[in-house]
């Protein structure tokens, strides 16, 4: 099964071209954004092209959430995605609100002919893992992208009480956003760092758990998006806004590492 490395955009500068030269000469396969601004749209398509690279297209839901959710979707459909991402309903939503939302979204999705995975985000309706377990259970199509960091945040733990949430997660995870969180931050301030150490051993163990998963289901490849992200995500130095180490430096960290190991997982 083929590692798919994508680079996210998420905090990066400079124009469509400059950005995605960069992630095609870096050897990623592919990016993952937010659908460009209109304006922008005809650029940043022939960007993709120019540089041979596949998208990974990101939505948000807000105000009338379906509403925002098919209209995104639809329209993500004109750049031929490898899949959508999205960050869906809310927390605050009832249960019977977030049960319309998701059973909405699955039939927007059929027929867009694209997949989605709903991000395991704050704020959102899969903001826990036990809210996340209730709507995968209740929705066997449901899938979704793994972001833990999230989880660790909100639990303040390691999840250790949550191992029968996390297995129905893992089993329907179609993507990796690799940040590592702790039970104080969904950001370590370096995943290499020694004093986070049990944090990069417990997030990898649980991505390679997903990656034998697919495997399992006898996927061709996978994707791993490193998505540390800028300040306020990621920490900064007191009276100056510094961020504390460089945002490019970490997700390439973060995204050697994970080839690393998915190398030696599966003998590569």
């Amino acid at each position: 099964m083929e590692l798919r490395r994508i680079k996210a955009l998420w905090g990066m500068q400079g124009s469509y071209e400059e950005l995605l030269t960069y992630a095609a000469e870096a050897g990623y396969f592919g990016i993952e954004a937010p659908l460009p601004p209109a304006s922008e749209e005809k650029s940043f398509k022939a960007a993709l092209e120019t540089n041979k690279l596949a998208f990974i297209a990101q939505v948000s839901t807000h105000d009338d959430h379906l509403d925002s959710f098919e209209k995104q979707v639809m329209r993500a459909t004109d750049f031929n995605p490898l899949f959508i991402n999205s960050q869906s309903a809310r927390d605050s939503m009832s249960e019977a609100e977030q049960d319309r939302f998701f059973e909405g979204a699955l039939t927007i999705e059929q027929r867009s002919g694209l997949q989605v995975g709903h991000e395991t985000h704050r704020s959102r309706a899969m903001f826990t893992p036990w809210t996340t377990a209730r709507l995968l259970k209740r929705f066997p199509d449901l899938r979704i992208t793994a972001d833990f960091s999230h989880w660790v945040n909100v639990c303040e733990s390691h999840l250790d009480n949550h191992s029968d949430e996390l297995a129905l997660a893992i089993d329907r995870s179609i993507h990796v956003h690799g940040r590592v969180g702790f039970p104080q931050g969904p950001q370590v301030p370096h995943p290499g760092a020694p004093e986070y150490a049990s944090e990069l051993v417990l997030f990898t163990g649980w991505w390679q758990r997903i990656f034998m998963k697919q495997a399992a289901q006898e996927r061709t490849w996978t994707t791993f998006t490193a998505e540390f992200g800028p300040p306020n995500y990621m920490p900064t130095v007191p009276f100056t806004n510094k961020p504390i180490v460089d945002l490019i430096e970490v997700n390439q960290w973060m995204t050697d590492y994970m080839a690393a190991k998915y190398a030696e997982w599966f003998d590569q």
